[in-house]
C-alpha cells in the first residue's frame, strides 16, 4: 500500500501541468459530460456543502459551481495539482487541503456531498476511503463516484483496450514526458475492472441506498450513494 502511495504520487506529481489539456484530449472532450451528467444525477443544489476528493485541478468543483455551489473544499494529495486548482480559482471556501481520503482531517457530518471523478482506484486502501466518506457525510448525504471500467460489448471493449493500451499511453507520454503515468493509468482500469466491485464496497461502509449508471457505452460508471 505504502508502494503504491508513493508511485500514485509521483506520477500526479509529474504530469500536472499537462493533466487537463490530456484529459480533454484523449477523451476527446467528453469528459466535461461525464462530470457534468454525474451531478447532475446527484441533484447538487446550491445548499449543497461539497468534498471535492481527488479534485485534480478542479475540474468537478468548477462544474459544481456552474450549478450555484458555493460552498466547496478541494482535496487532494498532490501539492502541484492543488496549486493549478487555485490557480483556476478564488471561490474555494478556506483552502483546498493536502489529504488523502484514508484519513481525513474533517469532522463527523461536516458535508453534504463528496465527489471523487478517476480518483477511486488510486486509493491505497478503498474500503477505508469509503469509511471515511460515510463519517464526514451528514445524514442523507451522497458520496457520487465517477470512474472508467471495460465495456461489456466484447467488439466495443476490443477498441477500447486497444486505445486505451496502445494510443493513450504514446500520446499521453509524448505530451507529458512520463511514459508511466500514461501506461499505469490503462493498467489501473483494468485491474481495478477485475477487482474491485464499489457497490459492495460502499454497503460495507454503510451506505444503504445506491445506484449505478452507465455512460458513453459503457467505459465510464457513476455511483451514487445515500447515507
Amino acid at each position: 500500500m505504502a508502494e503504491k502511495k508513493k508511485q500514485v504520487r509521483r506520477i500526479f506529481e509529474s504530469i500536472a501541468g499537462d493533466y487537463d489539456f490530456l484529459n480533454h484530449l484523449l477523451s476527446f472532450g467528453v469528459d466535461y459530460y461525464w462530470r457534468n451528467k454525474a451531478l447532475r444525477l446527484t441533484g447538487m443544489t446550491p445548499e449543497s456543502i461539497l468534498l471535492d476528493v481527488a479534485c485534480g485541478t478542479g475540474d468537478v468543483a468548477i462544474a459544481a459551481r456552474k450549478l450555484g455551489v458555493t460552498n466547496i473544499i478541494g482535496a487532494d494529495f498532490s501539492f502541484n495539482m492543488l496549486k493549478l486548482f487555485n490557480q483556476k480559482s478564488d471561490w474555494i471556501v478556506g483552502k483546498n487541503v493536502q489529504l488523502v481520503a484514508e484519513s481525513m482531517p474533517l469532522k463527523d457530518e461536516a458535508v453534504t456531498n463528496i465527489t471523487v471523478a478517476f480518483g477511486v482506484r488510486n486509493f491505497y486502501n478503498i474500503q477505508e476511503g469509503f469509511n471515511s466518506f460515510y463519517r464526514v457525510l451528514k445524514n442523507k448525504g451522497k458520496a457520487t463516484i465517477i470512474e472508467f471500467r471495460l465495456p461489456s460489448n466484447p467488439v466495443f471493449k476490443g477498441l477500447y483496450k486497444f486505445y486505451f493500451k496502445k494510443i493513450l499511453p504514446f500520446i499521453g507520454g509524448i505530451i507529458s514526458g512520463d511514459k508511466e503515468a500514461y501506461k499505469y493509468l490503462p493498467k489501473s482500469v483494468e485491474e481495478f475492472d477485475e477487482k474491485i466491485d464499489i457497490q459492495e464496497l460502499l454497503k460495507i461502509s454503510g451506505f444503504n441506498k445506491i445506484e449505478r449508471h452507465s455512460l458513453t457505452f459503457g467505459i465510464v460508471q457513476v455511483v451514487i450513494a445515500e447515507k
